[in-house]
């Protein structure tokens, strides 16, 4: 216990059940993080007690540090666009996905199209791509915009943060559907109500789904009422997202 003089028990506990050791605790703590879960997040975005206040420096959190370093910028860059006011988007599930290994080899089994798509795979088309970021006027207009329609200020940043619309926002930030998230459910084709009564995240439901239907047909299914293995059945018997639906309340 010597090891760990200067922390309380409960400190003690909660650093070396974050998986530090006392010489590791202390320094974080001497850098000024006295939070083990923060020292784990500076840790996840390669800094360490020595490098850390370049970081702090700049006004950062942890969370956005970690941010910056997914984007892959160095800690001194990400410092300085931080400082002059840039801030790190996080990368949508469709930009991660597509940098899984031999992803591109994967994708939906073959049919016909459904009435609901455009034709294309919905991840190619330009509702899945990264959102350009907003001028400051047009970032006040989405705020304003999300703020009145009774969306909470955090979860309007976000929208704002993240170069969306006020207009296109507003259903799928009043229902709390993370602006990421949000941005993948559109693409696939589901409204903002559809995509809420999921309960899952965008990339959850893709992963459920995948392979079963095509993926422009995964909303219709999902809206329909069905799992994905009872809409493969239904698909490979020749019957539309929308003729099941209508076969099943006339049963049920």
């Amino acid at each position: 216990m010597m090891e760990w003089d200067g922390f309380t028990q409960g400190e003690m506990r909660r650093w070396r059940a974050a998986g530090f050791t006392p010489g590791e605790a202390a320094a974080w703590r001497e850098a000024g993080v006295t939070s083990p879960a923060d020292a784990r997040l500076w840790r996840t975005a390669a800094a360490g007690p020595e490098t850390v206040i370049a970081w702090q420096r700049a006004g950062m959190t942890p969370a956005e540090a970690v941010r910056w370093h997914e984007m892959g910028v160095a800690p001194h860059d990400a410092a300085r666009r931080h400082l002059a006011g840039e801030r790190p988007h996080r990368l949508s599930w469709t930009t991660h996905l597509a940098r899984l290994p031999g992803l591109s080899r994967l994708g939906p089994r073959p049919g016909p199209p459904h009435p609901r798509s455009s034709g294309r795979s919905p991840l190619t088309g330009p509702t899945a791509s990264e959102p350009a970021e907003l001028s400051a006027p047009a970032w006040a207009d989405t705020m304003r915009r999300l703020l009145r329609s009774g969306v909470p200020a955090d979860v309007a940043r976000t929208y704002a943060d993240a170069g969306w619309d006020g207009a296109e926002a507003a259903e799928w930030a009043r229902r709390r559907v993370d602006q990421g998230d949000a941005r993948v459910f559109r693409a696939l084709g589901f409204t903002a109500a559809e995509a809420a009564r999921t309960r899952r995240c965008a990339v959850e439901v893709m992963a459920a789904w995948w392979g079963t239907v095509p993926l422009e047909e995964v909303a219709a299914w999902c809206a329909a009422g069905f799992t994905p293995g009872e809409a493969a059945r239904q698909r490979a018997a020749g019957v539309t997202a929308e003729q099941a639906a209508v076969l099943r309340a006339l049963s049920g």
